[in-house]
This record gives C-alpha cells, structure tokens and sequence, in this order.
C-alpha cells in the first residue's frame, strides 16, 4: 500500500507535497558504514578516496524544498547533484539521513519505506524525466505518454484521455501515433515531460533535462515548463549545471560543490550575495536585470506621476515600461496594490552593473 499520508494527500487534490532532506550522507564503496564517522568528523573527499578506496558523493545535505515550487539543485559535473535527486526516489539509498516528504505538516521518510511502498510511492507520488529522454522506442507517442498509467492498471480509456490532455498541452497534437525516431529532440523531451505530467505526481524529478537541446529548443521548454507549473503547482526538483536556468526557473537554488551544499536561497540572494568566491566566480557574467526585482531597489517615497509596477517585478522589465512610456521613475505597489514606494531608472541602471565588493543592497 501506498503511505496513507501522501495518499489521502492525492485523493483531496488540494494539498502540495513538499521534501525536506536532512543530514544526508552518501559513499560509495563496499563498505561505507566504516567511514561515515570518519567523514563527519572531517574526512576530506581525497582521503576517502586515495587512502580507503570509497568515493564521498554527498556530505550532511540539508534542504527544504519548497511544496508546489521548484527547488533547482546546481553544480558542475561531479557536484553530487544527480546523486541528490535520485535519492528522493531511492534510486540510490544513503549511507545515512533522511528524505522526509511532508504532507499537511506530517512526514513521511522515504528512507524507511519497505519495498512495496517504495513501489507504490515511485509509481504514483514522483514522476521523472531524464536528460537523454528515455522513452520506449517501440511505442508511439501517446503509448509513451501513457506508459505509466498502464503499470498502475488505470483503464484505457482513461488513461489515454489524460494522455491526450497532456500531449496537447506540450504542444504535439497531431503527432499521437509517430515513434521517438520520428520526432526531434526538443519533441523527443516534450513526451517525456508529458508522460511525467500524465501519471499526475505531486512530486516531479527532472535530471538535467534540458540540457541535452540546443539553446532555442532549450528556453522554448523552460517557457513550457513554467506554464504548466502555473496550472499545476507541482513540487518540482529540477537539476541543472546551468545558471541561467537556474535563474529563470528556481523558486530556491541549491548550489552543490564535492557533495556539498555551498550556498541556497532565491536565485536574487545567490547573485547579490554570494557566500564565497566559488559562488561569485559562478554569478560575475549574470544578467543582473533578469534576477534583481523592484522591492531591491524602491525607495519609499510618496507615488508619483508614472508607470506603476510589482514589487516582485525583475528590474529589466521595470526598464522597458519606463522606456515605453518615457518616464524616469515607476511606482511600486503590493500584490493588493497597496503603494510602497518608487523606483527610479538611474537606480536600475546602476544595478545592472556588478557593485564594487563594499558595496550591498539593504533591502536583499
């Protein structure tokens, strides 16, 4: 059986399943229990590896991923960020720690699950989608897309009009009966994001699944991707190397250094805060007018005759409205329209600048 707690979650429809992991360790090795004292108590990942013969690939990861956003996990190529998401699932098990999905403030450890619940969470709480697509090439289209609703023993009528709903949505109608080899990459991804939308998981797991396309497929899939998740609200954990992507789409950012969190927050804390070197070394070429928004930078003064705007609005597109309308200074109000002060170009000019290291933002 699944765990009542997520199930009745599923059944009611109306409540966001969030993850939490703490204290997560993982080595691999044939025998990481002997070293996972040794490794807490300060072990380098080198010494691990040369002197003991095992490989650290996560070290005391704590993370709360937000319920109905997108948590993006980020870092280069051997950072521990795929190994990450696949202990969410428990595609791979930890050495030690806890991967907790909460529920209406109750908890659940994936840790803990025994295999036939562990079964029934894969199949009907998380969903995947995989960087090199992973779909059926003997299977069409709409067979892909609902694959995973046939192993849950959902009627065929059913599952092939939630399957057809989805296919429309990623943009491939018409396309229901042509196989992978058929279609092309970004379309390829496109059926692989329908097939995970189609089992309806709260839970969706995306493993550096754009990084595969080129750069206009890619940002055309973020835009659908952020669509969606306005319609469905799913907590999504999507892995990347990318930091534009990261920005774009990341409610939280997790940066992964070694198996190790370096830095997390919103993608504004990260660029106008960075915890370290690594991590100004990653934002110094940032488009700081996609990531910086309005309530940075107001000034809480009385409204003014102008353009009104968000608070949560990026600065760049504050720019173009007061270029549009050949103003200098814009209101910024609350999501209730409630004023709350003012913003000036020359204030958004100035900050698309990267500071001098001694200067800050108050209101970050």
């Amino acid at each position: 059986m699944a765990d009542p707690v997520i199930q009745q979650a599923a059944a009611s429809g109306n409540a966001a399943v969030g993850v939490s992991i703490r204290g997560l360790y993982k080595i691999f090795g044939p025998t990481p229990e002997r070293f996972i004292d040794a490794v807490r108590g300060g072990m380098s990942k080198q010494e691990l590896r040369d002197v003991h013969g095992h490989v650290l690939g996560l070290r005391d990861i704590h993370i709360d991923m937000p319920a109905g956003g997108i948590q993006v996990v980020m870092g280069l190529s051997g950072s521990g960020k795929s190994t990450l998401i696949r202990h969410i699932n428990r595609l791979i098990d930890p050495t030690t720690g806890e991967v907790l999905v909460q529920v209406n403030d109750q908890s659940v450890d994936v840790v803990k699950m025994n295999p036939a619940r562990l079964r029934q969470f894969r199949r009907e709480q998380t969903a995947m989608v995989f960087q090199k697509f992973a779909l059926f090439p003997h299977l069409t289209v709409r067979e892909n897309t609902e694959y995973g609703l046939q192993v849950q023993g959902v009627a065929r009528k059913v599952r092939r009009e939630r399957a057809q709903r989805w296919i429309e949505r990623v943009g491939l109608k018409g396309y229901e009966d042509s196989y992978p080899n058929q279609l092309s990459g970004g379309m390829q991804q496109r059926v692989g994001l329908a097939r995970a939308l189609t089992n309806d998981a709260p839970i969706l797991l995306m493993d550096e699944a754009f990084s595969a396309l080129d750069p206009l497929i890619r940002s055309d899939m973020q835009g659908v991707l952020l669509d969606i998740q306005q319609e469905i609200g799913k907590t999504i954990v999507f892995i990347t190397h990318d930091l534009d992507e990261a920005l774009r789409l990341g409610d939280r950012i997790a940066i992964l250094r070694d198996g190790e969190v370096v830095q997390q927050g919103s993608g504004q804390q990260i660029v106008l805060q960075p915890a370290d070197d690594y991590i100004a070394n990653f934002v110094k070429d940032v488009n700081r007018g996609r990531v910086i928004r309005s309530r940075t930078l107001m000034r809480p003064d009385t409204p003014v005759e102008g353009p009104t705007v968000d608070i949560s609005t990026v600065i760049e597109e504050v720019a173009r409205v007061l270029s549009a309308e050949g103003r200098e200074v814009a209101n910024v109000v609350n999501s209730k329209g409630h004023h709350l002060g003012t913003l000036s170009m020359g204030d958004i000019i100035a900050a698309m600048v990267p500071p001098r290291s001694d200067l800050s933002y108050p209101n970050t």
